[in-house]
């Protein structure tokens, strides 16, 4: 992200913090469409991404106020569009062909230029975020997420409790939320983590 970019971002979070229907007007009108193809790509459904989107929104102006976001506005945005589409599928399983659920990373990766940016943005600055983990925690979140063993195997393979192990990927998820500014789950993590 380049220096005029952040300094134009974070005068847009300061205006939306300050209730300025403006400041979202001009996010929403520079961001809209690329989110809604971000969704489609996904969901292959015209009123479900665009209902997506509308959350989205939604819900980025009810949380203005306390709004923190360590990226850019775009990345925050598609960040929170793709988890959107992940709970819509979570959610929906059983009236949704499994071939799109499982092949839910693939179709994140496999968007836009712009959107490949964005991913790859925000994969970075999320394995920059993980490196900053206690070497203990870092381990616990590697093995649950690279490896992909439950909390029992890691627990077992590193001689600790398996409630030691939840606290490990609780703390770690609580400092990635807090860092990313959206709510994510662990399985959301390796989906857009993972290339």
């Amino acid at each position: 992200m380049t220096l005029t970019r952040k300094r134009i971002d974070e005068d847009l979070v300061e205006r939306l913090r300050n209730n300025d229907e403006e400041a979202l007007s001009i996010i929403y009108k520079e961001y809209w469409e690329i989110m809604y193809l971000s969704a489609y790509n996904l969901l292959k459904n015209r009123a479900v991404s665009e209902d997506v989107v509308q959350e989205v929104f939604f819900s980025f102006w009810q949380k203005r106020s306390t709004l923190e976001i360590k990226v850019s506005i775009r990345s925050y945005l598609y960040t929170s569009v793709t988890y959107k589409v992940y709970d819509y599928f979570r959610k929906n399983k059983k009236m949704i062909k499994e071939e799109l659920f499982q092949h839910f990373d693939e179709k994140v990766q496999a968007l836009t230029p712009e959107t490949k940016l964005i991913h790859k943005e925000l994969v970075d600055y999320i394995d920059s975020l993980i490196t900053q983990l206690p070497p203990k925690r870092l381990e616990v979140f590697k093995l649950s997420r690279e490896e992909q063993l439950s909390n029992q195997e890691i627990a077992k393979r590193l001689g600790i409790s398996k409630r030691t192990v939840e606290g490990h990927i609780t703390k770690a998820l609580i400092f990635l939320r807090s860092s990313l500014g959206v709510h994510i789950s662990i399985e959301f993590l390796s989906l857009i983590s993972n290339p």
